[in-house]
C-alpha cells in the first residue's frame, strides 16, 4: 500500500498543533549530530517535515521483514510538485517506456538519493535528516533555485532492520559521554552486525537479483521514476578520507562515455565544496563500476548517472573516535560532508539539467535502434524446463526487461553457452527471445553476457554472474537481430490428476527447484515419499533418476485423506503429478524396489556465532524461510554441547571459522557415525582438523615448475598488480559431474559453479567427487594467473561416508547471495536425498 502525504492541504488541528517546520535538533529528544536517532524517531521526522513543508511529499513504499517503514520524499517546488505526476510520466516517455508525445516543459533533472543501504554506517541516515531539512526549508535562495528545476527523490534508510539493530545496540552499550578510544564497547559491535537486513543479506549486493523485500519494494518506485542521477550513501572506515565520483576502474565497457563524462562534472563540483572547507577527499579508486547489482552500477545500467559516496565513519566510528593523525572524528563532521556532496550533487544535476535530460533521452534511443553491445539477440531454448523459464521471467519482469517469442526457426551463427564457443545453433519457433533492441537493452546485455570484458583486473567484487548459468539454461547469444513477436507464454505444466480415484502412486519428475518445495511441504504433511535410484518406465513414460515416488502402500494409514492431500498440495504447488495404476515397471525398477529409496523428513539445523559469515548464515535463513518453507533450527556455537544430537538429521556449517575444542569435534563425529549428515560451505570445509575423518587436504601452493628460487627483486610500486594473479573475486567455472550421484539428480548434463574465492582442494580418495574442476578448465570471468595452475582436477562438492552417516562438502556456496537457481537445486538434493 502507497501512502502519501500532500503538504500543500494542512488541515485543521494538525495545523494548529504543529505550526511550523523545525530543524532535526528542536525536533528529536536529543541535539542532532550528537547522538544517534532511532529508526521511529527517523520516521517521525520525516513525516513531520512532510507536514510542514510544501516543497516536500512523502509516501511509504513499502515495508522491512520487522514491518519498519520504507519512506520515499519528493522534493521540489510547490508548482513542480503540483504536476509531480506528469513530469513522471513524460521521463517514462523520453526513456520509451511509456507511449505518448514528450513534452519539454515538463523536463527536470530526477536526483535520486539513497541513504543507509548498509544500516551500521549510520551517519548516512543521519545525513539524510539534515539534508532534507536543508531543501525543505525554504530560506536558502539558491537551494529554492535549484528546486525550480530538479526534483530529488529521497530515501532516508534503504535497511531499517539493520539500522535500527545497529542503533539500539549503540544506545544500549554507549557511555552518556561518547568514548573516542577505539577498542571500547561502543565502537565494537556485536555479530552479526547492522550492516545487513533482517535475513544478513547485503542489500547493495542485491538491486539487480532482488532477492530481499526491501529491494523488491524499492525497484518498484525506482522504475516508476527512472532518475537521471543516482547516489548511493555510504561510511567506510574511519581513517578513510571522503569518497565520491568519479569511480575507478574497470568501467563496464557499456558504460557510455556522457555517463562517464558526467561522474567529472559532479566530481568536481563535490571537490569545490570540499577544497573550500579544506575536507580530504579521494576519487577515482577502490570503487569501481562493473559488478551489475550495487547502488551505482544498477542505475547506470539504467541510464541514470550512478555513484557511490564514502563517508569516514561505519559502526567502528560511533559518535566519536580517534583517527590514525589524532583528530576526532564525529558524528557532526559526518553528517556536514554527506549534506556538502548531497547539495553539491543537486547544484550540478540544476545546472546542467538540459545535457543530463539531453544524454539520458540519447542512452534511451541508442538502447531501442543502434544497441551498444557485442550480442543483440539472447534466444532461450523453449525445452528448458518450464519452471526454470518460469523463474528466469520472472526477474526479467522485475527488471523491466522486455522479453518475446521466436516466430520462426533459422539457424544461426553464435555462442553458446553450454559449450562455451561459438557455433552453428538452430533456434525453434516458440523459444524465448530477450532482444537487445529494447529500452532496458544494456541491463538485458549485462546480464545475459557470457563474461564482461575487464579493462582492469583489479575489481572490487565477482566477474561473472550470466544468467543462462546461474538458471541451468540451454540458451545462446547471438550478434544479429532475431525477430520476435511480443510476450512470451510458458507451457501449461499442471495437469489435473483427479482422472484416476486412487491411483497406486503418484510420480513427479526431479527438475527443479519447486519440486524441492513441493517435496518439503508432502514431508511436512506426514506423506511418505521414496526416489528413484536410477532411470525406469512405467505405463509408457520414461521417468529420470530422482523421480518422486508417493506411494498409496506407504500411505495407507491416511486412507482417503492421503489422496487428497497429495492432490491438494499438487494444486497449491501447480505440479504435474502423473497418477500410475501399477507399480509393475515396462523397464528398470519396479515401484516396491530397493532401488526406489525412502526419503524420511530431515530435521535440520544450523550454527552461528561470531566467526561465522553472517551474509552465508543469512542465506541458509533466508532460503529455508521464504523459499524452501522448511523448518530449520538455529543454534549458536557456544551451545554445541547443548543440542538434541538424537533428534537432529542435518547440520548445516555455514561459511565461517569453527574453533570448536577436542571435545566438541569428537561430539560432531560421533553424531556423524551415527547417522548425521554433515553439511560444510566453503571456508567452513578448512576448519576441519586433521585428526578428523572430515578432513580434506588443500591442494598446495605450487612453486616454478624449475624448481628456481622465486624472483626476490621486485619493485614495491607494483605489489597489488602482482597480487591479483593471486585473487580470484568471483568466476563461472563448469564442472565435471558424476551424473549417477543423488547430489545431482535434477541438474541435467551441467552444472556451472560460481567460485568465490582462491580456496582449492584435492579430489576426494576415500569420497565421491560429484563435481570438480576438469583438467582443462575455462572459466568466465577474472581468475588470477596462479590461482588458475591451481584449479584442475580440483574438487567442488564432494561426499565422504563416514561411519553410517556422511560429509557433504561444497567448496563453493550453491546459495551466494540467493540469486543461483540451480544451486538451490544442488543444496536440496544434499538436504533431501540419499
Amino acid at each position: 500500500m502507497l501512502r502519501t502525504v500532500l503538504i500543500g492541504c494542512c488541515l485543521g488541528l494538525l495545523c494548529t498543533v504543529h505550526a511550523q517546520l523545525q530543524p532535526p535538533s528542536d525536533f528529536l529528544p536529543h541535539d542532532h549530530g550528537q547522538q544517534f536517532t532511532r529508526h521511529h524517531q527517523v520516521i517521525d521526522y520525516v513525516q513531520h517535515v512532510a507536514q510542514h513543508s510544501e516543497q516536500v511529499q512523502v509516501q511509504q513504499y513499502g515495508s522491512s521483514n520487522e514491518d519498519r517503514p520504507l519512506l520515499l520524499a519528493a522534493i521540489s517546488t510547490p508548482a513542480n510538485l503540483a504536476r509531480l505526476e506528469d513530469i513522471r510520466q513524460n521521463n517514462l516517455r523520453r526513456a520509451g517506456l511509456l507511449k505518448g508525445q514528450v513534452d519539454a516543459t515538463l523536463d527536470h533533472a530526477i536526483v535520486w538519493l539513497s541513504f543507509g543501504v548498509h544500516g551500521n554506517e549510520a551517519g548516512a541516515t543521519e545525513s539524510a535528516l539534515a539534508i532534507l531539512y536543508r531543501l525543505a526549508q525554504q530560506e536558502e535562495a539558491s537551494i529554492n533555485e535549484w528546486l525550480e528545476h530538479t526534483i530529488v527523490l529521497l530515501d532516508p534508510c534503504l535497511n531499517p532492520d539493520g539500522y535500527a539493530r545497529y542503533v539500539n545496540w549503540y544506545r544500549g552499550v554507549a557511555s552518556e559521554k561518547p568514548a573516542p578510544e577505539r577498542y571500547t564497547k561502543e565502537h565494537r559491535e556485536p555479530w552479526p552486525g547492522g550492516r545487513v537486513n533482517h535475513y544478513l543479506f547485503d542489500l547493495n549486493r542485491d538491486w539487480a537479483w532482488q532477492t530481499q523485500q526491501e529491494t523488491q519494494q524499492r525497484l518498484i518506485q525506482f522504475h516508476r521514476w527512472m532518475p537521471h542521477v543516482h547516489v548511493d550513501y555510504h561510511e567506510q572506515f574511519p581513517d578513510n578520507p571522503y569518497y565520491f565520483a568519479p569511480a575507478a576502474s574497470p568501467y563496464h565497457a557499456y558504460i557510455t562515455e556522457a555517463q562517464e563524462e558526467f561522474q567529472y562534472t559532479i566530481g568536481k563540483n563535490n571537490a569545490r565544496y570540499f577544497d573550500r572547507n579544506g575536507w580530504l577527499y579521494f576519487t577515482r579508486e577502490v570503487f569501481d563500476l562493473l559488478y551489475p547489482s550495487y547502488g551505482d552500477t544498477y542505475p547506470t545500467f539504467n541510464g541514470a548517472i550512478g555513484m557511490t559516496y564514502e563517508q569516514a565513519g561505519h559502526s567502528i566510528a560511533g559518535r566519536q573516535v580517534i583517527m590514525e593523525n589524532t583528530d576526532t572524528l564525529t558524528l557532526q563532521d559526518r553528517i556536514d560532508h554527506h549534506t556538502a556532496t548531497a547539495l553539491a550533487t543537486i547544484e550540478a544535476a540544476a545546472d546542467n539539467r538540459n545535457r543530463l535530460v539531453t544524454a539520458f533521452t540519447d542512452y534511451f534511443q541508442r538502447a531501442q535502434q543502434s544497441p551498444i553491445g557485442q550480442y543483440k539477440s539472447f534466444v532461450v531454448s523453449r525445452k528448458n524446463n518450464p519452471q526454470r523459464l518460469s523463474a528466469l521471467i520472472e526477474l526479467l519482469d522485475r527488471n523491466h526487461i522486455r522479453y518475446q517469442t521466436v516466430r520462426a526457426k533459422q539457424m544461426l551463427r553464435g555462442f553458446s553457452y553450454t559449450a562455451q564457443d561459438r557455433q552453428n545453433i538452430t533456434i525453434e519457433e516458440g523459444d524465448l527471445l530477450i532482444s537487445a533492441y529494447q529500452p532496458m537493452s544494456v541491463l538485458a546485455q549485462v546480464l545475459f553476457e557470457p563474461a564482461p570484458a575487464l579493462e582492469d583486473s583489479l575489481t572490487y567484487d565477482i566477474t561473472a554472474w550470466a544468467l543462462p548459468y546461474a538458471y541451468g539454461l540451454e540458451a545462446a547469444a547471438f550478434e544479429q537481430k532475431v525477430t520476435g513477436r511480443a510476450g512470451y507464454t510458458l507451457p501449461d505444466t499442471y495437469s489435473n490428476i483427479t482422472r484416476i480415484e486412487q491411483p497406486y502412486a503418484y510420480l513427479l519428475p526431479w527438475n527443479e527447484f519447486s519440486d524441492a518445495q513441493f517435496l518439503g511441504a508432502l514431508l511436512q504433511a506426514g506423506i511418505k515419499v521414496r526416489t528413484a535410484g536410477g532411470a525406469f518406465s512405467i505405463e509408457g513414460n520414461k521417468q529420470e533418476a530422482g523421480t518422486l515416488v508417493i506411494t498409496r502402500a506407504d500411505n495407507r494409514k491416511m486412507g482417503r485423506a492421503f489422496h487428497q492431500k497429495v492432490k491438494q498440495l499438487s494444486r497449491d504447488y501447480q505440479q504435474a503429478l502423473q497418477a500410475v495404476r501399477t507399480g509393475f515397471s515396462d523397464d528398470g525398477f519396479d515401484l516396491g524396489s530397493g532401488g526406489m529409496s525412502f526419503l524420511p523428513a530431515p530435521a535440520i539445523a544450523i550454527l552461528s556465532g561470531e566467526k561465522i559469515s553472517a551474509n552465508s548464515y543469512g542465506e541458509n535463513w533466508h532460503f529455508f524461510e521464504q523459499q524452501l518453507q522448511y523448518p530449520l533450527l538455529h543454534y549458536r556455537t557456544e551451545d554445541l554441547g547443548r543440542i538434541d544430537w538424537a533428534a537432529l538429521t542435518t547440520l548445516i556449517l555455514p561459511e565461517g571459522q569453527y574453533d570448536f575444542n577436542e571435545k566438541e569435534w569428537a561430539q560432531i563425529t560421533a553424531w556423524v557415525e551415527d547417522g548425521g549428515r554433515l553439511i560444510a560451505i566453503g571456508r567452513a570445509i578448512s576448519s576441519f582438523p586433521g585428526e578428523t575423518p572430515m578432513h580434506i587436504d588443500p591442494v598446495k601452493a605450487a612453486g616454478p615448475k624449475d624448481g628456481s628460487e622465486p624472483d626476490r627483486v621486485q619493485s614495491y610500486g607494483g605489489l597489488s598488480r602482482r597480487q591479483i594473479s593471486n585473487s580470484l573475486p568471483g568466476a563461472i567455472l563448469k564442472l565435471e559431474l558424476d551424473r549417477t550421484h543423488p547430489l545431482t539428480y535434477g541438474l541435467g548434463d551441467h552444472y556451472f559453479s560460481l567460485k568465490t574465492s582462491t580456496a582449492a582442494y584435492e579430489l576426494l580418495d576415500n569420497g565421491w567427487n560429484i563435481g570438480y574442476v576438469g583438467a582443462s578448465p575455462n572459466p568466465l570471468g577474472f581468475v588470477g594467473s596462479t590461482i588458475k595452475k591451481r584449479l584442475p582436477n580440483t574438487l567442488v562438492v564432494g561426499q565422504r561416508s563416514i561411519g553410517k552417516g556422511d560429509v557433504v562438502y561444497f567448496v563453493d556456496n550453491p546459495l551466494f547471495r540467493g540469486f543461483w537457481q540451480q544451486g538451490k537445486m544442488l543444496f536440496s538434493n544434499a538436504l533431501f536425498m540419499p
